[in-house]
């Protein structure tokens, strides 16, 4: 397995492939891998003959008071776990790689970013597209793959690879989870043991709703109060968000006539988690890939 660390190195090993009309996958990450990484690369193994997988912990989308400074980094683990999945290249350049002296371009989405995570993390997703849309321009994927746990940045994306007409395709792989329900994510390793285990009243939330939605209950809001007084009642969940909203523009619903996106989102002592589901009116299997 490779490792590029800078723009033109990469570049390079991408090309020959594309010399040999080999397709091209694409994992965008920030290291400090967990399964749900992994099943990712695994994923883009299935259909892409060369697998790229990028490290890079992006300043532009943390706020001045987050955990830029902290956030988990283990580069010679996440490298072993990516060689063991059989990853061809990972690609690890620095800040200054990316951004060098004068880098002024930043990319804007508008309303999709406006609620939910954009609401109490303003900058967050212009951030994110900003950096997604250089590895885009760099690596040149046919495919790339996210997880459905970060479901709003995968309708940002999406937004934007059809705004500006970026050839490639944007695979969704359904969240991964552990044992007891909780999503996984490089934050939960800052979660206490008592912070971890209250952690579950998020996913205990959905499965209620889900529930309800396929007993008969279509009114938005009433499931949507339905989830926040579980999580409420969990002492240590303090919580930033919990809202329906419609797909894929992410707008307000009154009533479950079309698939919707329950997200929630809460801290647990200093560590904020997100998770979500899709509800479906009439038991209607839905795709995240459809949107």
């Amino acid at each position: 397995m490779l490792v590029c660390r800078t723009i033109s190195e990469i570049r390079s090993v991408v090309q020959k492939s594309r010399d040999r009309r080999q397709t091209v996958g694409f994992v965008p990450t920030m290291g400090s891998f967990h399964e749900g990484h992994l099943v990712l690369m695994h994923e883009a193994k299935k259909v892409c003959d060369l697998v790229v997988v990028s490290i890079f912990v992006n300043p532009l989308q943390f706020g001045p008071r987050e955990d830029l400074d902290r956030y988990p980094r283990d580069f010679e683990r996440d490298v072993h776990l990516a060689e063991k999945v059989g990853v061809d290249v990972v690609f690890f350049p620095s800040a200054e790689e990316m951004y060098p002296s004068g880098f002024s371009t930043r990319v804007e989405l508008g309303e999709l970013t406006q609620c939910l995570c954009g609401r109490s993390r303003p900058g967050h997703f212009q951030g994110v597209a900003t950096v997604v849309a250089k590895l885009f321009n760099i690596v040149f994927p046919d495919k790339a793959f996210f997880g459905q746990k970060d479901a709003q940045q995968v309708l940002v994306i999406k937004r934007m690879v059809k705004d500006l007409n970026m050839p490639l395709e944007i695979v969704v792989v359904p969240t991964v989870r552990e044992e007891d329900g909780v999503a996984m994510s490089s934050r939960n390793v800052y979660l206490e043991p008592h912070e971890r285990q209250a952690a579950r009243c998020l996913r205990r939330s959905m499965e209620i709703v889900e529930q309800e939605v396929v007993d008969g209950e279509r009114d938005a809001s009433r499931l949507q109060e339905m989830a926040r007084k579980i999580i409420a009642e969990e002492p240590l969940a303090d919580i930033d968000y919990v809202e329906i909203r419609s797909l894929p523009d992410l707008k307000p619903v009154t009533s479950l006539e079309c698939p919707a996106l329950l997200a929630v989102a809460a801290r647990f002592g200093k560590t904020r988690l997100i998770d979500n589901t899709v509800l479906c009116a009439g038991g209607v299997e839905y795709v995240f890939n459809h949107v």
